[in-house]
């Protein structure tokens, strides 16, 4: 968010003498002004310095410039600047009615996946950036290995119990991008069944985790997301973390050499400590039809406020993308290239991973 502007009420040209304060006429008998309406001549006190004042023409104006435009003269701009620092708010005040009204009405454009590109910029990134910035305190590095136009898959590690790092690794790639791009997830079934989750993934860009959507959106030229390990890395016990679960079938590679796009390893770490969990009630996954119900030392035991992650300290790499642009046509229906391929970026992750690991100070710091 940009800092505010102070602007302050007295003018500096007054007190630098840049330039002279015009007088005020007095006029009428009983004044002490000229009676040709000119303003009468300043005796100055005793031992006081008197600045020269410039000759006046004829149509008001001195030598030194026009009085309505000449050098040091405010312009309109630095007029409408000197106003009441009020007036920012009643700007944002303004778009954000117009935003309303837009909602209301209906005036607005959302994709052939559903992505609400003013929603996700206004609202979404707005309640999100703070738990980047502030909370987390999100480091991004490497964001120059990720393209400023065309198509690119960022593979990464998924952890935390629940799915931030996915939110939070959105907010990186927009925020710290130059051409400020929007990262579109692939997201698992489940997330499209939980009602309120499912339009809010919709409208913030992410679809369902499917071979022909990523292909899809990889040929218009977005950024897409994908995290491998999926429920197996996100519900991995606390022991296990920073272990990379398996990486499915390599379908992700696949489907970034039918769109001959790069493939960008992604390495998040802090992610991990968010919720500790130490334990899996299987019995009651299954009747609430989960891939796993978490214990935390939290969690359960603390009610709603175990469910609060611990404020953490995240750094977010991206390595060096893997081209495939190179290879021909059939290449994605070489299972042996898959294999290759995907095995190459889960190592290049799990080495970042290590790399990162051993850099880090503390947990929290």
């Amino acid at each position: 968010m940009a800092d505010a502007k102070v602007i302050p009420f007295d003018d500096d040209r007054s007190r630098s003498g840049g330039g002279a304060r015009p007088a005020r006429r007095r006029t009428g008998a009983g004044g002490s002004g000229r009676g040709d309406g000119s303003a009468a001549p300043v005796s100055a006190l005793p031992g006081a310095q008197v600045p020269e004042q410039p000759d006046l023409l004829s149509d008001g104006s001195s030598e030194a410039g026009e009085t309505d435009g000449g050098p040091g003269a405010p312009g309109p701009d630095a007029v409408d600047a000197g106003r009441s620092p009020a007036g920012g708010w009643e700007r944002r005040i303004a778009g954000g009615l117009a935003f309303l009204r837009r909602r209301v009405t209906g005036d607005y454009d959302v994709d052939e996946f559903g992505y609400d590109r003013e929603l996700t910029d206004q609202v979404l990134m707005s309640a999100l950036r703070p738990l980047a910035d502030k909370y987390f305190r999100v480091e991004v590095k490497g964001i120059e290995n990720i393209p400023s136009d065309g198509g690119a898959l960022i593979v990464a590690n998924h952890s935390g119990t629940l799915p931030l790092d996915g939110l939070m690794l959105q907010v990186a790639v927009h925020d710290n991008h130059p051409a400020e791009r929007h990262l579109r997830l692939l997201a698992a079934d489940l997330v499209f069944h939980l009602p309120v989750v499912n339009e809010l993934a919709r409208k913030a860009g992410h679809t369902l985790a499917c071979a022909e959507d990523a292909q899809r959106l990889l040929e218009l030229g977005e950024i897409v997301g994908v995290m491998p390990e999926g429920f197996k890395g996100i519900g991995k016990p606390f022991g296990e973390r920073y272990k990379l679960q398996r990486f499915g079938r390599g379908g992700f590679v696949s489907t970034a050499l039918r769109a001959g796009t790069p493939i960008v390893p992604c390495s998040i770490v802090g992610a991990e400590e968010i919720y500790p969990m130490i334990g899996n009630a299987k019995t009651l996954a299954r009747l609430l039809g989960f891939p796993y119900f978490p214990i935390t030392p939290t969690f359960p035991w603390l009610g709603p406020l175990g469910a609060l992650p611990l404020p953490t300290k995240w750094t977010i790499q991206f390595g060096e993308p893997i081209p495939t642009d190179g290879y021909p046509p059939e290449a994605a229906e070489d299972p042996m290239l898959m294999f290759n391929l995907t095995d190459q970026v889960r190592e290049q992750i799990q080495h970042t991973l290590y790399k990162l690991l051993v850099q880090r100070r503390s947990v929290f710091f």
